[in-house]
């Protein structure tokens, strides 16, 4: 194993400062412009499908922009998102935010926050307050198009900025309440715990010796719940020094997955583990380490809850933090601790504003090598015809012991103690492979691309695990095998709703449901031989094969998975017996729930907004689909799309570059907005909407001006 450099980590805490805001931002609508210096005006310009296009004189005016447009698109959720990282929900809406606000406050958000924004660099920290600034200004001049509930959080504050990028990315991502109350619920009950898998995406950089047009291809494909804070914002910011086009996670200030003239970037979840929990002896009012007892360091908050009668009651909570980080769960004379990367660096939003004005690889990875994003994938391209992969964040660089860093650490002593995190250069990396593309399905690092990939025995055991799972060889047999690949053919392909793990079951399914099953299991052998292997809308075969495959999984198969064979493993049923078994209770539960065994997948699953009830395609990506959609029951039985493909853009490095995005859910959340769900039609039809970034095209395509000072 290689040598690592080392990061120190420092986990701090400060006193939270009141921050006070001046609201001076005014706007108009289509001819009614406001006279004065022009050239000290931003300008929005709205797009039919509400992207904003903001140009502004300088990076103030453009900040100030982008968070009046994100009130004008999501004024409701943004205030609620912010509320809640300031660990004040509870007060401010009632009982069902406390659970969010125990879990802020046990993490110091608040707290940290305010170290962040002090630490900030001057002309930065004025850019967070000018994101502030655009919020409240829109709230004041617009108070009739904010539900009044959500008003109390009013005026934000850059701090708040910074609360919610924390919220977000540490304990969110790098870690999230839902997955520690898993842990400790299998903890308690005395079984190691793993937890449950991350939201994912999918992301190509496809190099000119690949491209038809002798040009660089990006493809971002992130795949977030169409809800709460993974909702993206698609925006075009301008101003001298920047020209950057894509989106973020509302309530953020910059683009976080974008491109302007010279590159782009996008993220995928990558399996990074920067999160551990160490298991403590408690002793006395302290616990066990190194052989004595060391005392807890406490802090009481509290936190006022509202009633239904608008009384607050008031409820009290001690967080109790060890060396390791706060504690998380306390039984039977133990606790687990929590220890997360990352908290001691400010400058993660500075990362992705220094990203956005790169111009160049040089550029741009020096950005990277500042490691101040804590988590994810970043595959990258640009103009000059460079593509790159990155296992992105920071890593532990964790002692040598036979510890389940997956799961739960002993926590005795320093032997198991990490204090530092390993370097960008000790991070897996590809730049230009000689397969021309690159791809990540929320895969580990090393089945980037076939043939020069990365070798994992390079790397520590814990820096990655080792798999391919279905959707990730479905997205790399997808450029494989295409030598040649246009922008037209990547839409295409972005769309493949072939379901993988069917190439490796039916030839022998079939046939042994023929040989061995009843009546109703050659009936569903005549099903799937007819299918097309897709979930499109009008697929018929897949509703069975899903219900098939959910009740035997990786089970099913006679070869595991191989990375000496990783697009043909696993492969072949293990017990034909059995799978016919699950076959014939997968075909009457099908006829049961939907009257026939060959029911079209857009029959049962559906994309539901407002008046929209639209057949939809695509499935999650344990089927191996490359579009995922995710869906939940409604009460009529039918399947509503309620996670997968959020933004997605396709983008050609040409001179000037051309791309192609939709937002499937809309570009706005807000009650009444017209983009709610107006991209949902070019959803359900498997279709991208061109970019505009030149003035001409916004203004062919124009719904709405507007000009601040």
């Amino acid at each position: 194993m290689a040598k690592r450099s080392k990061i120190p980590l420092v986990l701090n805490i400060c006193i939270y400062p009141l921050l006070g805001l001046a609201l001076a931002l005014s706007s108009c609508g289509v001819g009614d412009l406001e006279t004065g210096n022009k050239a000290a005006e931003t300008e929005i310009l709205w797009d039919r499908f509400g992207v904003p296009h903001i140009f502004a004189p300088d990076n103030r005016g453009l900040f100030k922009g982008m968070g009046w447009a994100q009130m004008r698109s999501h004024g409701n959720l943004i205030l609620k998102l912010y509320g809640q990282a300031r660990g004040r929900a509870a007060e401010y809406w009632g009982e069902e935010f406390l659970p969010s606000d125990r879990w802020v406050l046990t993490n110091g958000i608040p707290q940290r926050s305010n170290l962040w924004l002090a630490s900030q660099e001057e002309e930065f920290r004025g850019y967070l307050e000018a994101f502030a600034q655009g919020i409240n200004s829109y709230a004041q001049q617009h108070p009739d198009e904010l539900e009044e509930r959500w008003k109390v959080v009013l005026p934000v504050t850059a701090g708040d900025v910074l609360a919610h990028a924390q919220r977000t990315l540490h304990f969110t991502f790098v870690t999230s309440r839902e997955g520690v109350e898993d842990l400790e619920r299998r903890w308690t009950g005395g079984r190691q715990a793993r937890l449950s898998s991350a939201p994912g995406s999918n992301a190509w950089a496809v190099a000119p010796s690949r491209s038809q047009s002798g040009n660089a291809l990006l493809l971002a494909n992130p795949h977030l719940p169409w809800d709460d804070l993974f909702l993206f914002y698609e925006a075009h910011v301008v101003s001298p020094d920047v020209d950057s086009y894509g989106a973020c996670l509302v309530g953020s200030p910059i683009l976080q997955i974008a491109f302007n003239d010279n590159l782009g970037w996008t993220h995928t979840v990558n399996t990074h583990d920067g999160a551990d929990f160490y298991q403590l002896a408690l002793q006395e009012d302290g616990y066990l380490w190194d052989g004595e007892t060391k005392p807890f360091q406490a802090q009481t908050h509290r936190i006022a809850v509202r009633q239904e009668d608008g009384s607050q009651r008031q409820e009290s909570l001690t967080v109790k933090r060890s060396i390791h980080g706060p504690l998380v769960a306390e039984t039977g004379g133990k606790a687990l601790a929590m220890r997360v990367v990352g908290l001691e660096d400010h400058g993660v939003l500075q990362a992705w504003w220094d990203m956005n004005r790169a111009r160049n690889l040089e550029e741009f990875e020096s950005v990277l090598r500042r490691l101040q994003i804590p988590m994810f994938t970043v595959m990258y391209a640009d103009g000059d015809g460079n593509i790159l992969h990155l296992f992105g964040g920071r890593t532990p660089l964790r002692p040598d012991c036979e510890c389940d860093w997956a799961g739960i650490v002993p926590g005795e002593g320093a032997a198991t103690l990490w204090t530092e995190t390993h370097g960008y250069d000790e991070l897996p990396r590809l730049l230009n492979p000689a397969s021309g593309w690159l791809q990540n399905a929320n895969d580990p690092p090393w089945t980037t691309t076939l043939g020069d990939s990365i070798d994992p025995d390079r790397y520590p055991d814990y820096m990655a695990p080792r798999f391919m799972h279905f959707r990730a060889q479905h997205s790399a047999r997808l450029l494989a095998e295409d030598e040649s690949i246009s922008l037209q053919e990547m839409i295409e392909y972005k769309h493949s709703t072939r379901i993988e793990p069917a190439d490796r079951i039916l030839d022998d399914l079939i046939p042994a449901a023929r040989r061995q099953g009843g009546e109703l299991a050659r009936r569903a052998a005549e099903v799937l031989e007819k299918w097309d292997r897709r979930t499109d809308a009008e697929s018929r075969g897949a509703v069975l094969f899903r219900a098939f495959y959910r009740s035997v999984g990786r089970r099913l198969f006679a070869q595991p998975w191989s990375q000496h064979r990783p697009l043909q493993t696993p492969d072949g049923l293990a017990d034909e017996k059995a799978a016919v078994q699950a076959l014939e209770r997968a075909a009457a539960q099908v006829e049961a729930n939907h009257g026939r065994l060959d029911v079209a997948w857009g029959e049962v699953h559906r994309l539901r907004s407002g008046d929209l009830d639209l057949p939809a395609n695509g499935s999650s990506g344990g089927l191996g689909t490359f579009r995922v959609v995710n869906y939940r029951t409604d009460s009529d039985g039918k399947r509503r799309a309620s996670s997968g493909d959020s933004f997605v853009a396709a983008v050609e490095f040409s001179d000037p570059p051309r791309a192609h995005a939709l937002i499937g859910y809309g570009n706005a959340s807000q009650p009444g907005s017209p983009h709610r769900h107006d991209q949902m039609e070019l959803l359900s039809r498997q279709q991208l909407r061109p970019v505009w970034k030149t003035r001409s095209q916004i203004e062919a395509n124009l719904s709405l001006r507007q000009t601040l000072k």
